[in-house]
């Protein structure tokens, strides 16, 4: 296991830390409140594995994952304070999103340096399986990424269009369009589904 030594400068001792430990210190930094810290810590530890999984299964390259996850902490460290506790279902959802995105965005980096990969809303995100599922639920599963993203977001978790915008790095009024286009995409698979019935 890899050790990190850090300072600390009010007792002048050096401590050997973990660097798990060490990294969850650095996030720790960023959060003003112990109840807030402490929350942070159980989001870590709970979904930490999750994170990394999504991650990889985007984009393929533990070293990009690894990327994505930090990039999800340190979002997720700024807005611990709009986040439910760790053991909430919305909480699961945020968690999910935010990686998804974060790992989107370094595709997104990765485009612009080698100009290969070309974006496509559909490409991206955790297929949800239809199995045993309200309708409007498996309807929004079939529903590409970044649209059942800003729909659970918004309606399942109760976001701002604002909050949404900083969540996945864009403008309100492009956070507000790409809601639009999510709902009329959503309201196009119901209009589907009832003609097949």
């Amino acid at each position: 296991m890899l050790y990190w030594t850090v300072c600390n400068a009010r007792c002048m001792m050096i401590h050997r830390i973990p660097e798990e430990e060490f990294t969850m210190l650095i996030y720790l930094q960023m959060i003003e409140t112990p109840e807030d810290q402490s929350k942070f810590e159980q989001i870590y530890e709970k979904y930490l594995g999750l994170m990394y999984h999504v991650a990889l299964k985007i984009l393929e390259n533990h070293e990009d994952a690894e990327d994505a996850v930090h990039q999800a902490f340190v979002s997720i460290a700024e807005n611990i304070k709009t986040i439910h506790p760790a053991d909430c279902p919305e909480t699961k959802s945020y968690i999910v999103i935010t990686i998804e995105s974060k790992s989107i965005d370094i595709i997104r980096h990765r485009k612009r340096v080698t100009n290969v990969i070309e974006f496509d809303e559909t490409m991206w995100g955790i297929e949800i399986p239809d199995e045993d599922r309200f309708d409007m639920a498996a309807l929004v599963g079939r529903l590409p990424a970044r649209y059942r993203e800003v729909l659970l977001l918004r309606f399942d978790n109760g976001y701002t269009t604002k909050e949404i915008a900083k969540i996945l790095n864009l403008s309100p009024s492009n956070a507000e369009k790409l809601i639009w286009r999510a709902k009329t995409a959503l309201q196009k698979l119901i209009d589907e589904d009832g003609d097949k019935r």
